[in-house]
């Protein structure tokens, strides 16, 4: 999913949001190069961490960020050239549309998706969790989802945040 994508052409975005919104092509372009040639375990490792640079961290995207996640990773640092490459525009406007179709266009990320017992698939936005569940709480909350995700016409359940968030402690990516 793509922020970036999803608010483009949006009227009334704010000139910080906007901005925002134009850096943000880049480390999506790069998740589906690293996808492309590392697979999802590689994009994985990646996204992990850009994401620990960008919010433990507070670092921007950059390119010396994505060399630093790419490296972290254990992938070729010379991808990171590919978070200008527009050619990956049609690729990652698809990989956007196979997360968010099936959930519609008026939410935002995380985008989940459900099996059902029928083969179709159930889609929320959600869950934000701060901080995020292990072990076997993260198993109970797994099984809860799992079992909304199979009730035909729930649509959202939300409440007011009371904290900001809370990440994991990760490693430092120099």
């Amino acid at each position: 999913m793509s922020l970036s994508y999803l608010n483009e052409g949006r009227e009334g975005l704010s000139d910080d949001y906007r901005k925002m919104m134009e850096a943000g092509w880049g480390p999506v372009r790069l998740a589906i190069a690293v996808e492309q040639e590392g697979g999802k375990d590689a994009l994985r490792e990646y996204y992990l961490k850009l994401g620990t640079l960008r919010h433990n961290q507070k670092r921007g995207f950059s390119s010396s960020s994505y060399t630093a996640a790419l490296e972290a990773a254990g992938l070729s640092a010379d991808l990171a050239a590919r978070a200008d490459d527009a050619t990956l525009d049609e690729a990652l406007k698809a990989s956007h549309h196979a997360g968010m179709d099936a959930v519609g266009s008026d939410v935002g990320t995380p985008v989940i998706h459900f099996p059902r017992p029928d083969g179709t698939t159930s889609a929320y936005f959600g869950p934000v969790i701060t901080p995020p569940p292990t072990g076997e709480a993260a198993g109970l909350l797994w099984d809860g989802l799992l079992a909304l995700a199979q009730v035909d016409g729930l649509y959202e359940l939300k409440r007011s945040r009371t904290s900001g968030p809370s990440f994991l402690a990760m490693p430092d990516y120099e």
